[in-house]
């Protein structure tokens, strides 16, 4: 059983990131002809002929907003992939994206980065090492050979 939920975009930042990014560029959608790309509305990788888009993605900023958190120099912004229309979704539970190392790293409730952990897969194991230090706020997993955020598992 999954103690920790691996969080998704919200669909409210979703519906903002299909008008402009969060570098300001308005969305371009595509077709994925090949599939396989890590969908960060749904945790799920693609399938070929769908429509998506590559936005850029604030993650700490965002969640600095609900927060009132001031993540300073840690405010950084990267690709992900999205639907580029609604989609529905995860529909089940567990880590998505864990055949490969990721990096599960951590951040204070302030925004600042407390450090990280590679591990071979995002487990309960991973999640709870990282939340029993009681400073860490908010967790990312993140793919090691690009950095790229995958997804958030909070506190709670």
């Amino acid at each position: 059983m999954t103690t920790y939920t691996a969080r998704p975009i919200a669909p409210s930042v979703l519906k903002e990131l299909r008008t402009a990014d969060d570098a300001g560029r308005p969305m371009t959608a595509l077709t994925d002809d090949e599939g396989g790309a890590p969908l960060r509305c749904c945790l799920r990788r693609t399938e070929p002929g769908e429509r998506i888009a590559l936005v850029s993605y604030a993650p700490l900023r965002r969640w600095a907003a609900e927060t009132g958190a001031e993540p300073g120099a840690y405010d950084e912004q990267g690709p992900v992939f999205i639907h580029a229309e609604e989609c529905p979704g995860p529909d089940g539970d567990g880590y998505p994206f864990d055949k490969a190392h990721r990096t599960v790293r951590r951040y204070s409730a302030d925004g600042r980065i407390l450090g990280g952990e590679l591990v071979d897969a995002p487990d309960d194991a991973a999640f709870r090492n990282a939340f029993d230090d009681p400073s860490v706020a908010l967790v990312h997993v993140r793919a090691v050979e690009y950095g790229c955020f995958l997804y958030e598992v909070r506190r709670g």
